[in-house]
């Protein structure tokens, strides 16, 4: 079977159709696992106190809103090499789920940052990037109403979303770039190296983590079967309005 063969649409949405129940049951009983875990059956940290747990919600939307970035770009590439309308529709239809996710990381960020730093907002290069990488998701979903033509919407959408891919890796990988920034760099996968993430937190912010990627999965799914409606729809009346 060819991946290709999702690019129709009435495939992918029979897939979708299929998908969705089984994500969605396991992206509740992951996030409701997790996050009740992190929450109340782990210890409060020696340094950060409660705090801490603000890393549940915090590390995984922050992940999510890169990574649903790379989606929309690999998916923005298709459309621009293969002209398939299916990955133009999955890209926009993730491009508010990201920005979301974006939103969330930034403000868990703050409400971590002010007991911790005594500042709601400093300008460390992570933090910066990904502000820039949320006014890049608004410019993006704005870009798509602003224009007309679907075509030619999601042309210019998968150019902006190139050049937004600039500020998402730096989102990343900022702290690698410039240590004397605040924010620290990531801690998961540095288990048995100094200052490495306690075991206490890990295996429940891994089933967060999870939880995170099934959701944002599963409505990618929903918001492109839906989008693929509204095109539909909007090809019908134009057919009508010229009969």
């Amino acid at each position: 079977m060819s991946l290709w063969e999702y690019a129709n649409p009435k495939k992918f949405m029979e897939t979708a159709a299929r998908l969705l129940p089984v994500l969605a049951v396991l992206a509740a009983g992951a996030l409701v696992t997790g996050l009740v875990w992190g929450f109340f059956f782990t210890p409060d940290d020696y340094k950060q106190g409660a705090t801490v747990k603000i890393l549940f919600i915090h590390v995984p939307a922050a992940m999510m809103a890169v990574n649903a970035w790379g989606m929309m770009l690999v998916a923005s590439l298709i459309w621009l090499i293969r002209r398939h309308h299916v990955s133009a529709l999955a890209a926009k239809a993730a491009a508010p789920i990201g920005m979301t996710f974006t939103l969330i990381a930034l403000i868990t960020g703050a409400f971590w940052g002010q007991p911790m730093w005594g500042t709601w907002w400093e300008w460390d290069p992570r933090l910066t990037s990904f502000l820039i990488l949320f006014l890049f998701y608004l410019g993006y979903v704005a870009l798509w109403e602003a224009v007309e033509n679907p075509d030619t919407a999601a042309d210019l959408t998968g150019l902006l979303c190139i050049v937004g891919s600039v500020f998402a890796g730096l989102s990343r990988y900022a702290v690698k770039f410039w240590n004397q920034g605040l924010h620290q760099d990531s801690t998961i996968m540095k288990v048995g190296e100094k200052d490495p993430l306690d075991v206490a937190y890990y295996v429940p912010l891994l089933i967060c983590i999870a939880g995170f990627v099934l959701l944002f999965v599963a409505l990618v799914l929903l918001r492109t079967v839906t989008e693929i409606r509204v095109r539909r729809l909007a090809v019908l009346q134009a057919r009508e309005r010229l009969a």
